[in-house]
């Protein structure tokens, strides 16, 4: 397999045509080799358009397009502090490292936490602090965060995590339930006083211990 023209062909076949033209986000994809975040299985389905199986648990890695979208919206500066709930593979945030100064992630599954860190040592990335444990409902431990990035998704979107931000914070998540959900971009621009954009629909599977909302029970 040709890793250099299957990578090309994820940026110019898929990404690219889904409306991300941020040539610093798909410069980012060529820099970080998504091949090797991936298990060893898995490697000739590293650049397809597809979410790749990472855990036991049922866990699967973004597609790619997913996460080139997520680091559009979220315009990253080099100042950022970013808080992520699920590390997973470590490859969102290698990608997040890249862009911001430091990456905060945490991860419940002590395996896939193990597998995550890995990955990054690997890679070199130094500028990321993992934690083992449940950020479902925010991860107030390192805040103010300048970005958060839900890996999975809720049904709702915990307050927690709208008190966590920074004045200009940035706040991407899936939220809802399926058969729909709605990718959600938030910004804050000052305690309080935030906005929410919807991206596009899609299904993602719930953060573990994910906020239920009230339900109408007779």
């Amino acid at each position: 397999m040709n890793l250099e023209q299957a990578r090309h062909n994820m940026v110019e076949q898929q990404i690219r045509p889904w409306e991300v033209l941020d040539q610093d986000v798909l410069d980012l994809l060529y820099a970080v080799p998504r091949e090797e975040f991936v298990p060893p299985a898995c490697r000739n389905l590293a650049f397809a358009d597809l979410e790749i199986p990472i855990g036991d648990e049922g866990e699967r890695m973004w597609a790619p397009k997913i996460e080139a979208r997520a680091l559009q919206a979220l315009a990253l500066k080099r100042t950022d502090r970013v808080l992520e709930i699920g590390t997973g593979s470590g490859y969102l945030t290698a990608l997040l490292a890249h862009r911001a100064a430091h990456v905060y992630s945490v991860e419940i599954r002590p395996a896939l936490a193990a597998f995550g860190r890995a990955n990054l040592e690997r890679h070199g990335t130094d500028n990321v602090t993992l934690a083992i444990g449940d950020g479902a409902r925010g991860y107030p431990a390192w805040a103010p965060y300048d970005v958060i990035v839900l890996t999975g998704s809720t049904p709702v979107l915990p307050r927690t995590f709208l008190d966590s931000l920074a004045p200009g914070g940035r706040l991407f998540a899936v939220v809802g339930d399926a058969p729909v959900m709605s990718v959600q971009i938030v910004l804050c621009a000052a305690p309080g006083t935030c906005r929410t954009t919807e991206l596009f629909e899609t299904v993602l599977a719930p953060l573990v211990n994910c906020e239920q909302p009230a339900r109408f029970r007779f």
